[in-house]
């Protein structure tokens, strides 16, 4: 695209002043070169390049028409995108802003710097963790010679921290630690058969697990190349290469998200959350991404992702 280099160097501000971000037509034309960089493809029977745009003053820009199908698209149909009344450039600017935030950005920060309603930037955010969230069935994490760190994490209200953990929310993190990727999951309780069902569905049998001295991983260790652990109930963190550290500082970022940015998160929406961090930590800055590329990677996830609005008992509620 050739703005990589801006991104990098200009404020936030200057960075919103970039044609797609400000232009509708350019934010269409942006989308179509990042989505279609091999082709247009008809979203509804997904020929390459057979196709047409149609032109004439009543049809809008960008609309096409399959040869094949003969069905009209265009780059929003089959997206989180599709049927919004947000202008595109709105959204591309909401998604940089999402994808740039690595502590989160909370919707009522998103009302303000948008121009929009809350119930609007709220819908917004939940679409756009849905285009961050990526197939965790397809292939498993680690393999032969690799290492998979795996540890859970507690949230709820801090004035019952005294009671113990038992009504907290409970996530179950799993980072490859070559790959550095992350993913998570919210369970109801972290037992034995909730952490073995998620570590033997994602999980490679050849790998190396490592984990803390918690009960729940000594069963399902046995399913994996070699288990090892540190007892950090003794204050050992790390025994050589076995540490389960990685995993327990994605937890800190994800934490102060949750606690500085966005102070209430519902347990029906909680794995959304969960999932955005998983995004971001997968394209941070470390593993050699930046904003810009971040919020590409975003963007590339929209397709084949739709969430629908509606309000139950008065309250909000996204669901697929």
């Amino acid at each position: 695209m050739g703005i990589i280099e801006p991104y990098r160097k200009k404020t936030m501000a200057a960075i919103f002043e970039l044609p797609h971000f400000q232009d509708v037509d350019k934010a269409r034309e942006y989308l179509e070169n990042l989505r279609w960089a091999n082709g247009v493809v008809c979203p509804h029977c997904a020929v390459i390049g057979g196709h047409y745009q149609l032109q004439g003053k009543s049809t809008r820009p960008g609309v096409y028409k399959c040869a094949a199908c003969s069905d009209q698209f265009t780059v929003t149909v089959g997206t989180v995108f599709e049927r919004s009344k947000i202008k595109l450039h709105i959204w591309l600017q909401a998604v940089h802003l999402m994808s740039a935030s690595k502590k989160g950005i909370s919707a009522k920060q998103i009302e303000r710097m948008l121009g929009v309603s809350y119930k609007t930037a709220w819908f917004m955010c939940h679409r756009i963790r849905e285009a961050m969230t990526t197939d965790t069935n397809t292939d498993k994490m680690g393999g032969p010679g690799t290492i998979v760190e795996a540890d859970e994490t507690y949230w709820g209200n801090l004035y019952k921290a005294r009671a113990g953990v038992g009504h907290k929310m409970k996530v179950v993190s799993l980072v490859e630690r070559e790959s550095g990727k992350k993913r998570s999951f919210h369970v109801a309780n972290v037992t034995s058969d909730t952490v073995e069902a998620v570590l033997k569905s994602q999980v490679h049998a050849e790998t190396h697990l490592m984990t803390d001295e918690s009960n729940v991983y000594k069963r399902v260790g046995k399913h994996f190349s070699a288990h090892s652990t540190v007892n950090h109930g003794k204050k050992e963190y790390a025994l050589g290469n076995v540490t389960s550290n990685t995993v327990e500082a994605s937890f800190a970022i994800f934490k102060r998200g949750l606690n500085g940015t966005f102070h209430s998160v519902s347990e029906r929406h909680l794995q959304r959350y969960a999932t955005e961090f998983d995004f971001k930590w997968n394209f941070r800055s470390a593993n050699g991404f930046n904003d810009i590329e971040r919020a590409d990677a975003t963007l590339k996830g929209i397709a084949g992702k739709r969430l629908s609005y509606r309000p139950i008992d008065g309250k909000q509620s996204a669901h697929l």
